[in-house]
Parts: C-alpha cells; sequence; structure tokens
C-alpha cells in the first residue's frame, strides 16, 4: 500500500529555509519553491544559468508536510518584502518522490504560485490524501513531466477531473523547455476571478478574500465541491509502509519505515507475490489493490535478501470520512464595478479591495448587495442568523 504516513514524512533536519540564488540580483528574481532538499543540488544547477532563485525548505525532523508548506510561505513572503523574489513568478517544483508534495501543497496553498512543475514520480500519494481539489488549480497549473508508459493516462483522468494540468513525456522536455513554461506563467497580485476550496481552516487563503470562520450551516447548493475523490482500494495489513513507484520490479521495494513500526516488514523488502501470483511492478500492485471488492485473508511472498519469507496477513479495505469543504469564489466585473463574492460553509472573510476596483464599486455576498465602497481596502464579511453584514477591518 502506499503508506498512510505520506504525508508526515521528512528527511529534513533543521528549524530554518535557506534560499540559495544563482548569483546576484539587483531586482526580484523569479524563484524555484523546493519542499524537498534532496532535490536542490539539480534545481540549483538547472536554474543558475536563467539567474532564478532557489528556495529550499527545511524543517523539524518530525514536521508534516503541512508545516513543511506553512514554514516554506512565511519565508517566500518574507523574501517577497524584502524585494528579493518576485511574487508573481513563485514556482513550486518537485522530482520523483516529491512529484505528489507538488499537487498536494498547491490543492492547501493555491494562491502562493504562478505555476508548479513535477518531474517524474507519481502524484498518487497527494490524492489518497483525499485534500485534492480541482479548482485550487485554476490560476496555478501544474506540468508533469512522465516517465512511465501509464503516466499519460493517469494525467488524462486528472484533466477529465478538472485539473489544470499539462502533461509531457520526460523524453520530450529539455530544461530550457521548463523554464520557458513557466515564465509564461504569472500570478496577478488581484486576480478578477478567483475560486478556492479547503477542507482546513490554516489553508483558508484565496488571493484577495481570506475565509477566517467556518460554518458547516451555511449551505449554498451553487457551489459543488471539486475535490477529486481519494482512489478506494484494499491495503494489505502489514503496518503502514511506503514503497517506491518507480522502482522496475519485480514486486514492490520497501521503503524507510516509520519509527515506531512493529509489523513485520523490514526496509528494502520485496513484496514479490500476493495469493500464489507474482506482482511484476508498483502499477501493476495498485491494479491488484484496486480489483479487491471485499476485505479477505491473504498471503505475501517477501524477498529479503536471498531468502523468502511467507507472512499471512488480510486485505483490509479503508473507510474514508465524509470531507466537509469551504469554498469561495470572487470576480470583480469592471463593466458593472460590481465585486461578486460567492461562499459555502463560510461564516465569516476579510475581502481586500485593490484601489482600481474601489471607485463607486459594489460588493455583493451570495447575490445580496452589502457595501457601496468608496475607497480601497480591507472589509470584514460576516453572517449571523442569515443576516450578512460588511465593515471596515479592525
Amino acid at each position: 500500500m502506499i503508506s498512510k504516513s505520506w504525508l508526515g514524512r521528512s528527511a529534513l533536519a533543521c528549524a530554518t529555509i535557506s534560499l540559495a540564488a544563482g548569483g546576484l540580483h539587483a531586482q526580484p528574481a523569479p524563484a524555484i519553491v523546493l519542499l524537498d532538499s534532496n532535490d536542490a543540488a539539480q534545481w540549483q544547477k538547472a536554474a543558475s544559468q536563467p539567474g532564478w532563485r532557489v528556495i529550499v525548505a527545511t524543517t523539524a525532523a518530525d514536521a508534516n508536510l503541512d508545516q513543511r508548506i506553512l514554514a516554506v510561505a512565511t519565508t517566500i513572503r518574507e523574501a517577497i518584502k524584502k524585494s528579493e523574489v518576485d511574487p508573481a513568478h513563485v514556482y513550486l517544483a518537485g522530482r520523483g518522490p516529491s512529484t505528489a508534495a507538488v499537487f498536494y501543497a498547491i490543492s492547501r496553498m493555491p494562491d502562493l504560485w504562478a505555476a508548479g512543475i513535477a518531474v517524474g514520480g507519481s502524484p498518487q500519494p497527494a490524492f489518497e490524501s483525499d485534500r485534492i481539489f480541482a479548482g485550487n488549480f485554476a490560476l496555478a497549473p501544474v506540468l508533469w513531466v512522465g516517465n512511465t508508459p501509464d503516466d499519460a493516462a493517469f494525467a488524462k483522468k486528472l484533466q477529465a477531473a478538472g485539473l489544470q494540468l499539462e502533461y509531457r513525456s520526460g523524453e520530450s522536455i529539455t530544461n530550457i523547455a521548463v523554464f520557458e513554461w513557466l515564465s509564461h506563467h504569472a500570478r496577478a497580485a488581484f486576480p478578477t476571478d478567483i475560486d478556492c476550496e479547503t477542507s482546513s481552516p490554516t489553508f483558508a487563503s484565496c488571493y484577495w478574500i481570506q475565509m477566517s470562520k467556518f460554518d458547516a450551516g451555511e449551505r449554498n447548493d451553487v457551489l459543488a465541491s471539486t475535490r477529486i475523490p481519494a482512489p478506494v482500494h484494499a491495503a494489505l495489513d502489514l503496518g503502514s509502509f511506503q514503497y517506491s513507484t518507480e522502482d522496475p520490479g519485480p514486486g514492490i521495494l520497501i521503503g524507510p519505515l516509520p519509527p515506531k513500526y512493529s509489523g513485520p516488514l523490514k526496509a528494502g523488502d520485496r513484496i514479490v507475490a500476493l495469493n500464489g501470483k507474482p506482482i511484476e511492478n508498483a502499477r501493476k500492485y495498485t491494479e491488484m489493490m484496486e480489483g479487491v471488492t471485499k476485505s479477505q485473508p491473504a498471503v505475501v511472498m517477501v524477498q529479503r535478501g536471498k531468502d523468502h519469507v511467507r507472512l499471512e496477513t488480510l486485505l483490509v479495505l479503508p473507510t474514508r470520512d465524509a470531507v466537509v469543504s469551504a469554498r469561495v469564489q470572487g470576480k470583480y466585473v469592471a463593466e458593472d464595478h460590481t465585486v461578486q463574492i460567492i461562499s459555502r460553509t463560510v461564516k465569516e472573510m476579510r475581502v481586500t479591495i485593490p484601489p482600481e476596483w474601489a471607485a463607486n464599486a459594489t460588493l455583493y455576498w451570495n447575490g445580496l448587495a452589502l457595501e457601496d465602497m468608496k475607497a480601497p481596502g480591507c472589509f470584514l464579511l460576516t453572517v449571523d442568523k442569515e443576516l450578512l453584514r460588511a465593515s471596515p477591518c479592525q
């Protein structure tokens, strides 16, 4: 199975963020942001000639992926304040095992990035988190450079689900093409049309709207969820473990195990057969798991060095909790001089209006006119007992 501890994986060791540059910059520079320090050397080499900066997140060894995203976001914002980084050109990148983190981080915090790029690897673990919302990629698309025959088919499924994704094979792209693709995507300071969805108040920023309080009772059937449901497939009851999705086989290669792992597997093991059927590679293993329709006993064969170990276990179908999410859409219509906001599950939000929108514009929330704006600034929108209000932020 793909490890349930994927969100908590971290090979990083200290509580700092490093900022490296491919040369000195008098002006704010575009930035490549990495969530895994193991990718740093390759990206710094690739970025040195274009003159881009590379920001590498390093956090405590036990930090989970959410904590790493929040930490690197803080450093990016500080670098922007110091005019070291161009806020319109901040790009998230990952390679191999970090590919899934690119998809996950954009879904969690879409308004920080102009775009993302993932080279090799598989985004599958990100979708198994059940926290991927297709709407969050509308203004932060991803270029995925795949390297297996099955990647193109998976990319088409994601595109069909509404995710803004461009797919290319690894054989058809160069470093120059990568940086050209990234350069063509820029983040506007105040996009005129925004759409964000979240399942966590910690990750509730949406460009010029900050959702601050949720209430599941504030339903709005106009806004359906853009969540891409996690695939439901069986798992081996051998404890939480991870395996390499890129290893050619045979079987699946077990990676580092959690510190408190007490199951029968060891790092470096290969699960090579299930119920007497050989496992060709990781993708064939996934197909076998997807074909299981009920929990049942199972026997796996594990290759451990020169030995083979027979393990009796269970195939277990997981249950998934219902996901409650909040979604907000915002639009500035210049022809009508209106700022229109539609939300679901949002009880309170902060809306920042730039000077170019403020003159004689009217603010609408869920179809109701709230405020005739005379000046730019921050407005606090609240709903209480079905009464919607707008007031200047304190």
